[in-house]
């Protein structure tokens, strides 16, 4: 949300179910009942002070805290996606871990085999679309906060060029930068956002070189889809603009964010770890966004341009309400063909398997892994 958001905050977005609130709270406070919980997390880069992982830990922070006594985690850092990462499921599988929280996308296949020797042991994968008896998924609607932050781009850029540093082409990453490139249009219909592909969600090198590339190609924004601070210091240095992702980068690009789209899984690791204690878990689909807070829009510039701050306060509001779907409307992509005829909406299916850039993104998109 445009402003300050608390964990509490949060699980009170969270709690449709009913399963949080006050209970969760009780919860922590209570001795336990039978045997704790142990959920482990599987991290593709440290943890560090800000970025992916890091929000992923404050999430498994904000469990303990509400669970108490009731859970013990265990995290495992810098995890390749692939052989290690099943290697490493599978060691936790082993030492009675009971829940494990595959963080990135590409630990979808790891989670499913390891998940098929262990079949007493529950696994939920961040950004997964497959699905198992014990293997459950869960995102968020990021696109909802990167429109909004194309859309205080589009107010800040003079040049009308934005950068953005992306890790692989999987579906999340198209989506917000379509969703950025739509946002950013709306209030600047020629304005372009340029794309350089990594193959890496955590190389702070490669990030760095690739924003420096697009400031010198007349990027006066940037913003990115990895996992380090390297995109937020490069801006800072070069005196541009940052639309931050995943985390507040004020800690590191104090004059250049003018916002931040942030992640908050607190909740949604309350109520699965909490759900698999009272014997209720299932392997459900999850995804948030505006509306439960999953995803905010904050740390807002004092900067920001007063005609900005309203806009996106607006839209931020029929975002939450319904009234505006990111992705409604006629779209048409870069190469100039029509994906969505006028009077439509695209479905959340259809948003999950987007493989195509909108107008005005600057690039191509790379064949999936």
């Amino acid at each position: 949300m445009l402003g300050k958001l608390l964990f509490v905050t949060l699980l009170a977005a969270g709690a449709a179910g009913g399963e949080l609130g006050a209970d969760a709270a009780q919860g922590a406070a209570s001795a336990p009942t039978g045997p704790v919980l142990k959920v482990a997390f599987v991290y593709v880069s440290p943890v560090g002070q800000a970025g992916w992982t890091y929000q992923h830990d404050v999430g498994r922070a904000d469990l303990e805290t509400f669970l108490g006594p009731r859970v013990k985690t265990t995290v495992v850092e810098s995890v390749p996606e692939g052989a290690d990462a099943e290697r490493v499921m599978r060691d936790l599988a082993s030492q009675g871990h009971q829940l494990i929280f595959a963080t990135s996308f590409g630990y979808q296949e790891p989670a499913l085999r390891v998940a098929a020797e262990f079949p007493d042991v529950k696994f939920a994968v961040a950004g997964g679309y497959k699905r198992a008896p014990n293997v459950a998924t869960y995102s968020a609607r990021h696109y909802e906060g990167r429109y909004l932050a194309g859309m205080l781009a589009g107010y800040h850029s003079i040049k009308g060029v934005a950068g953005y540093v992306a890790g692989f082409p999987v579906p999340e990453v198209v989506q917000g930068i379509n969703a950025f490139t739509l946002g950013m249009r709306s209030v600047n219909p020629k304005a372009q956002v340029k794309v350089i592909w990594l193959d890496t969600w955590f190389d702070p090198a490669r990030e760095r070189e690739a924003a420096l590339t697009l400031v010198r190609q007349g990027a006066d924004v940037l913003t990115n889809h990895t996992a380090s601070t390297a995109v937020a210091q490069l801006a800072e240095e070069q005196k541009v603009d940052l639309l931050a992702y995943q985390s507040d980068m004020r800690a590191v690009a104090p004059h250049a964010q003018l916002g931040a789209v942030t992640q908050h899984w607190g909740p949604y690791y309350v109520r699965t770890s909490k759900a698999l204690i009272d014997g209720r878990w299932q392997p459900l689909p999850h995804m948030g966004g505006l509306k439960d807070a999953m995803v905010g829009m904050d740390a807002l510039a004092s900067r920001l341009k007063p005609e900005a701050r309203r806009a996106g306060l607006q839209k931020e509001d029929e975002i939450r309400s319904g009234r505006f779907r990111i992705f409604s409307g006629r779209l048409v992509d870069n190469t100039g063909r029509e994906r969505q005829p006028e009077g439509a909406t695209m479905s959340d299916e259809q948003i999950a398997k987007m493989d195509w850039l909108a107008q005005g993104v600057v690039g191509s998109l790379p064949a999936a892994r």
